[in-house]
Parts: C-alpha cells; sequence; structure tokens
C-alpha cells in the first residue's frame, strides 16, 4: 500500500533517531488511522525490531516477544519465566548494535499485565538511556494510552522524549489520495473522512457512486460492518453506543434530544457520551464565543465522516441493503447526500480559512467555530481577541450561485453575536460550492472575502 504524507511526524521520529542518545517516543491515536503505516515508513530501512501485540494471555505475549528479538538476532530464543527477563534479553541486544524497538498495540499487553509499563520504567532508565537506541509505544486505545503511559499515575510519566497524537488526514492532506476533481473530492471525503484505512478503500477511477455500492453498501465489504467491529474491539457491550451515534447522526444533537430518541436516562446517557468522547468517536461543541466548561448549550456530533454517513445511511437501511443496495442508493442516500456533505463543506471551509491565514490572504484569528443562539446560527466566527476583531462566515453546498441575499442575511445575523467592545472590527466571508452571481464581488467592500470552487481548490 501506497504511504501517504505524515512528513511531520515522520521528520519528528527521524530527529529522535538522529539524536544519538537512547529515545523513548510515543505513538497513539484512533483505530485505522495508520499509526501502524507511519512506523513501518519510520523503521524501513533501519535496523529494527517490531513487534504487535495481540489480546492473548500475558505469558504468550512475552513468548512472542522474545521470539521477535531471537529472529532478528538470528538466535534460538531464551526461556524467559517474567518480563524483567524478557526486557534484559532486549537490553543485550542494543548494546551490540543500534536499534529502533517498536511496540504496536502496547494497551494489549497492559491490559494482561499492570504493572507492565514499571517494568518498561526500569528498562527505559536503566538500560535504553546508555545506549542510542529508540524504543516506540504505540496504541489505538486513546485512553490506555494517555492514562496508563502518558497520565501523571504513570510510572512511565514525564520520561518520554517525543509523543505524536497521530489524527485524521485533513482535507488538504487526503487531496494526495482522492484523485477526484474538488466536487467530487468534497463529497468523496463527506463520505471516508480523513482516517487512513477509508480514504485507500476507495478506487478514485471509478465514480463516487460506484465507491459507495461497492466499498460501502455490499455486505462483503470492509466497511460495510466496519463501525460494529470498531465498537465491539472497544466496547464489551456496544448496543447502547450504536444507538447514540445513530441517534446523533440523524440530528439528535442535545443530550435531552439523544435521551428522547434512545430511551437511555439522562444519568447513564452522561456516562456513555463520556465514553464515546474519550474514543474520540464523538466531539462536544459549543458556541464559539461561549465558554466551553460553563456553557449550557452544548451539541454533541459524531467526530468521524464516514461513521456519521454510515449511521446516517447504512445503519437504518439495513435489511434493505441485503435485499436490494442498488436501491437504497438511488433512493435514499443519493437524494440526500448535499445535505450530508453540507456539514463537511463547514468543516472543510474552516480549513480554508487556517490556510488563508498561513498564507497571508487572511487577517489571523485566535478561534474559529460555528455560533447559534435560539433559532440563529453562522456556519463560521473567527475571533481575535487581542484585536476586538471578528469575522462572519457562511458556507453553501448549494447548485446555484450564491446572491445577495446571503450577504443581507449574513450582515443581520452579525448584529446578533455579543463579542467584543460596540467598535469592533469586522469582516466577512462566503463559501460557495457553485460561485457567486455576476457583480457581487463588486458590490461588496473589502470586508468581504468571497470563495467559490476554483479559490476552495488553489487553498487546498
Amino acid at each position: 500500500m501506497t504511504f501517504y504524507d505524515r512528513e511531520a511526524e515522520l521528520e519528528a521520529l527521524e530527529t529522535a533517531y538522529e539524536s544519538g542518545e537512547g529515545e523513548y517516543f510515543v505513538v497513539y491515536g484512533r483505530r485505522r488511522i495508520g499509526k501502524t503505516a507511519l512506523l513501518k515508513q519510520f523503521c524501513m530501512d533501519r535496523p529494527h525490531i517490531y513487534y504487535l501485540a495481540a489480546q492473548e494471555s500475558e505469558q504468550r505475549q512475552r513468548e512472542k516477544f522474545v521470539e521477535q528479538i531471537a529472529a532478528y538476532a538470528d538466535e534460538r530464543p531464551p526461556r524467559v519465566s517474567d518480563w524483567e527477563d524478557a526486557l534484559t534479553y532486549l537490553a543485550e541486544k542494543l548494546q551490540e548494535e543500534r536499534l529502533i524497538v517498536a511496540i504496536d498495540e502496547f494497551p494489549y499487553l497492559v491490559a494482561e499485565n499492570e504493572s507492565l509499563p514499571s517494568y518498561f520504567q526500569s528498562f527505559i532508565d536503566e538500560q535504553l538511556s546508555g545506549t542510542d537506541s529508540m524504543l516506540v509505544l504505540c496504541g489505538s486505545s486513546v485512553s490506555t494510552m494517555e492514562s496508563e503511559i502518558l497520565g501523571q499515575e504513570s510510572p512511565l510519566h514525564g520520561r518520554r522524549t517525543g509523543q505524536i497524537d497521530l489524527q485524521p488526514f485533513s482535507f488538504r492532506d487526503a487531496r494526495a489520495v482522492i484523485s477526484y476533481e474538488f466536487e467530487d473530492a468534497v463529497q468523496s471525503y463527506s463520505v471516508t473522512g480523513g482516517t487512513a484505512m477509508y480514504l485507500t478503500q476507495f478506487d478514485y477511477d471509478r465514480s463516487l457512486a460506484e465507491n459507495i455500492k461497492q466499498e460501502v453498501l455490499s455486505p462483503t465489504a470492509m466497511l460495510y460492518n466496519e463501525p460494529e467491529f470498531l465498537l465491539r474491539t472497544e466496547l464489551r457491550s456496544p448496543a447502547r453506543y450504536l444507538s447514540i451515534l445513530e441517534a446523533i447522526a440523524t440530528g439528535h444533537t442535545t443530550p435531552n434530544e439523544i435521551a428522547g430518541a434512545t430511551g437511555i436516562g439522562s444519568g447513564p446517557l452522561s456516562k456513555y457520551l463520556q465514553t464515546l468522547r474519550r474514543l474520540r468517536l464523538i466531539s462536544r461543541e459549543t458556541p464559539v464565543t461561549a465558554s466551553m466548561k460553563q456553557s449550557k448549550r452544548s451539541q454533541y456530533v459524531v467526530a468521524d465522516e464516514f461513521l456519521r454517513f454510515w449511521f446516517r445511511f447504512v445503519e437504518p437501511n439495513r435489511s434493505s441493503i441485503e435485499e436490494a443496495p442498488e436501491m437504497v442508493y438511488e433512493g435514499t442516500i443519493a437524494p440526500r447526500l448535499a445535505d450530508h456533505v453540507s456539514s463537511t463543506f463547514e468543516d472543510i471551509c474552516q480549513e480554508a480559512i487556517w490556510e488563508a491565514i498561513r498564507q497571508g490572504e487572511l487577517a489571523p484569528y485566535a478561534d474559529l467555530g460555528r455560533w447559534w443562539y435560539g433559532e440563529q446560527e453562522i456556519d463560521i466566527v473567527g475571533l481575535a481577541p487581542s484585536d476586538d476583531r471578528i469575522l462572519f462566515g457562511e458556507c453553501k453546498w448549494t447548485t446555484e450561485p450564491v446572491g445577495h441575499g446571503l450577504v443581507d442575511s449574513l450582515a443581520e445575523k452579525a448584529d446578533d453575536v455579543r463579542w467584543g467592545p460596540a467598535d469592533r472590527t469586522e469582516s466577512f466571508a462566503l463559501f460557495s460550492r457553485s460561485g457567486f452571481v455576476d457583480g457581487l464581488a463588486d458590490d461588496v467592500d473589502e470586508d468581504w472575502s468571497l470563495f467559490g470552487p476554483e479559490e476552495l481548490s488553489t487553498l487546498l
């Protein structure tokens, strides 16, 4: 499989490797995000021992770990009685040559022996530190990595020399994979999101419709059951989590709405939502002008585009898909796809603003996000508190060019946003899938920026 991007992450790993000292690096992030591919790319052409942990007994895990070391050294594996013996054997090899030791899915080891971080603490302090080798611990269980490996209570706390919290590909980075033209690329990204595994399932020589039918709606396709597999891997009883994700994906975004749609009481629901946030499957949003901790106007969103697509279009239509996937696509997905894409387009427009700031086309802002109050909503609001500057933006994924009506509407809604002093500096930005009506650019003043498909494609 082709390796895409991750230049900054590779550079961080390579810089650590070239330090000439013993390095202990942590790499973590959601499943399917590309951690293993990153590790293998980094280890390529460098002396290394790569061990992928599995959900097995502690003894079998330890035996396989030692076997992997022995295989690299081309010798018979010794018998070891505990992890201290296993790590001592590894230390002997590090005395002989400079190595990268990458342990993937480290949380599986910790699950079988909670004392394992203490063994690795001793290994790092007493044996790795005196070498020029590098230890990389990697894991998909974000909660375990953040608590048992990085947390303040962990024996390993404060010993890492670097860490990477691997994120999904942004739309701009995903364009290296998605070879469609801009409009189709946005629609495709709204289905796969930036998760490396999902992006690379599509064949971009086929149409988006064919990809959805063959890679998502086919009962034999990997993506067809992926969310269930993902939740069963992370959770013992995923049924209620599945219903919560479906509720959020279909527009029930407040705790009261989610409780009403799922029948789950507010007490248990709070714990379920917290778990889904910890797994990075949902995120909590508040109006950008409000305090994240204090605001009661919070909404929940599914934090992954593919999961949002799957819970909206696949899960509710399982029976029909088994019988007639073509009809589900034509009758259910195609007519509603534009509405689904519109949310993704808003995120892409935020990404375009950050890129325009980096390129000097827009003034800088400290924060960007949605704003809402009652029935009023603005797609993007940017805040620059130090300069008393505010940006208002609207994003339209429509087949018609944007006209003067949106200009007037946004200017009116801007007056309802209570932030900053009365003499604050206001700027405006419009984003449109289909461009703008003739003459609009001439009719607005310099406080307005217009981004059509060409401008967005150039930025991203």
